[in-house]
């Protein structure tokens, strides 16, 4: 840490490799000194609580309405259940990878996880970060192969582990520290998440606005004829988008038997986003060409727009260099611009406009689309300028979506500045690297004004 925080005085070797040195007055016993297992049934009126790394012991209703997909309900009863009082802590194959979590909440857990129980006075507060601190956690995870053979860690590998030990005030001086400074912290990281949102909303705003109002805010004005769309340009018409294309279709089932490790890009559903309008390629799949029409029928030319069909619908991508000459699956619409389209990368931006989005949600449609249709595809009402101002809004909004994506990337960076100090702050302090005895919480401008009237 940064010289902002003091050192203890003096220090002395642990013995621990995970703790180094430690406060000449604090202590190391080993986890089974300071935590016992507890095999304790669960109660009839116990009500069955969920563990994840995400969000840490919470009833199972709690966890469903979080969506977390790897809840799962006792279908037999939960005689077998553990039962959990407030203040234990549970290790699971899922928390293991990110420490063991503390639980507030008092109910019963399956037979697959540990539940631990302090047999000292402690702060739990204080071994709630300790116990999901950095180097705890690779000292755990050091004792194991738990997370390669699908096994949960044991109580006896826990308890070898040694862990620090001072007194109860000092305890719950670092926790009362690391409350107030973690706090701080998070509400920086929720800044700016709530700016990256904002960075969202707006981008497809400009988006939006371009497609369907044009670049001239002088330019005359007249009714689409479409109520959610509003007022266009005088000199644009509305047409459907089956109008700007030579052929829509899609790929086909059994594309499997053809995956290989070499050959072109089998474009799928992971290749998309509606964040851009070009192709994403983290994850490539490629494919051996099965001879016939369907691999001719489904291959990608260059400015081919690709357009999701299931899942993420309207997520769209402009076919580049890096695609072309590859193959679609049977998620994705293969869409041919003709004639009337000058720039693909116009066509796609409306496809990816707000004005499309409501088509998709329901609006000519009567209800929320789970799936698209190609004629789905053929129906989207969208505005149509002259060629040479589609060239002129794809090349302003490719600008633009550049400056935000230079945005993004910045509040991104910040996140994961914030997050490593977080993680930092957090070892330093439970392992007495640094020293907060003589800490308090600081006082705001308003509570000082109060105190002086």
């Amino acid at each position: 840490m940064s010289g902002r925080y003091k050192a203890y005085g003096e220090y002395k070797d642990s013995g621990v490799e995970w703790l180094g040195e430690i406060p000449r007055e604090w202590s190391v016993l080993m986890g089974k000194r300071i935590f016992s297992s507890i095999r304790k049934t669960a109660l009839k009126d116990d009500v069955q609580l969920a563990v994840s790394q995400k969000y840490g012991v919470l009833p199972q209703s709690l966890m469903m309405l979080l969506n977390d997909s790897k809840v799962m309900l006792a279908l037999k009863g939960t005689d077998s259940f553990r039962h959990v009082d407030q203040n234990d802590f549970v290790i699971s194959l899922r928390s293991f990878e990110g420490g063991i979590e503390y639980s507030k909440y008092s109910g019963c857990v399956s037979p697959a996880y540990t539940v631990l129980n302090n047999v000292k006075k402690i702060s739990h507060n204080y071994y709630k970060y300790l116990l999901k601190c950095a180097p705890f956690i690779s000292a755990l995870q050091s004792t194991t192969d738990s997370l390669r053979d699908g096994k949960s860690i044991s109580y006896e590998q826990f308890g070898a582990i040694c862990l620090p030990l001072t007194r109860l005030s000092e305890q719950n001086q670092i926790a009362a520290f690391l409350d107030h400074e973690t706090a701080k912290i998070d509400t920086l990281i929720d800044k700016q998440q709530q700016l990256i949102e904002l960075l969202k909303e707006k981008r497809q705003a400009v988006i939006s606005h371009a497609v369907t109002k044009g670049l001239d805010p002088d330019v005359p004005m007249k009714d689409s004829g479409v109520e959610w769309l509003g007022e266009v340009p005088e000199h644009w018409t509305i047409k459907k988008s089956k109008y700007f294309f030579d052929f829509v279709t899609s790929g086909s089932r059994g594309w499997a038997d053809y995956y290989s490790d070499d050959g072109p890009i089998f474009f799928r559903i992971a290749n998309l986003t509606r964040e851009s309008i070009d192709p994403k390629l983290i994850s490539i799949q490629r494919v051996t060409v099965p001879h016939g029409s369907e691999g001719v029928r489904s291959k990608i030319q260059k400015n081919d727009i690709l357009i999701s069909i299931t899942a993420d619908l309207g997520s769209v991508c402009v076919a580049d260099n890096s695609i072309y000459d590859g193959y679609v699956s049977q998620h994705i619409s293969l869409c041919r611009p003709n004639e009337l389209v000058k720039s693909s990368r116009w066509l796609a931006y409306c496809i990816i406009s707000d004005s499309t989005k409501e088509q998709l949600l329901g609006v000519g449609y009567g209800g929320t689309k789970i799936q698209l249709s190609l004629e789905d595809i053929k129906e989207f009402i969208l505005c149509f300028p002259p060629l040479d101002e589609q060239e002129f809004i794809a090349s302003y909004l490719d600008k633009e979506l550049l400056n935000f994506e230079k945005l993004d990337d910045i509040a991104q960076q910040q996140i994961e500045l914030l997050k490593e100090r977080r993680t930092a702050l957090i070892s330093a302090a439970v392992t007495g690297k640094i020293d907060v005895r003589d800490w308090q919480v600081p006082v705001t401008q308003t509570e000082s004004d109060e105190v002086m009237a």
